[in-house]
């Protein structure tokens, strides 16, 4: 087989349609598009998403409920229950967390949620707090730090 040998399938290639050229070709006069009307007229027609002057779909959506939020924080996020067997007075960071191999991913900025009991004293800095981690912290004579 040679390069000049080459050839597409049978029925794959039609040839072009030759609007506008009588009545006998087919397509004359009106070129397929009917007598009249906003489709028939030169140009492009309307724009995609364009719903003939009623709000449409694209900009009605985000209004709805149940929709995520585009821009959402995402948070790396620890409970206390995983900070109970820490001693007493240690520093609670993400870094700090992330080197002791409590936490494996840094998935952005520290939260620490309430679900667990604490006994020891922490100083925790984190980026947010649930208020039942905070009253949970505080109660165990510990302290919650917000950095940004």
């Amino acid at each position: 087989m040679r390069l000049n040998d080459a050839q597409p399938k049978a029925g794959s290639k039609r040839r072009r349609r030759r609007v506008g050229r009588g009545i006998s070709a087919g397509q004359g006069a009106s070129c397929g598009f009917g007598m009249r009307g906003q489709k028939s007229r030169s140009g492009s027609g309307t724009r995609p998403g364009f719903e003939g002057g009623q709000m449409p779909l694209y900009r009605r959506i985000p209004k709805l409920k149940h929709f995520p939020l585009v821009n959402q924080k995402v948070y790396t996020i620890i409970n206390l229950k995983n900070l109970a067997h820490l001693p007493a007075g240690t520093e609670v960071t993400l870094e700090s967390l992330l080197e002791a191999g409590v936490l494996t991913t840094n998935d952005g900025p520290l939260k620490v949620l309430g679900d667990g009991e604490l006994s020891n004293a922490l100083t925790v800095r984190a980026a947010a707090f649930t208020q039942s981690a905070k009253a949970k912290i505080e109660q165990a004579g510990g302290t919650c730090e917000i950095i940004s």
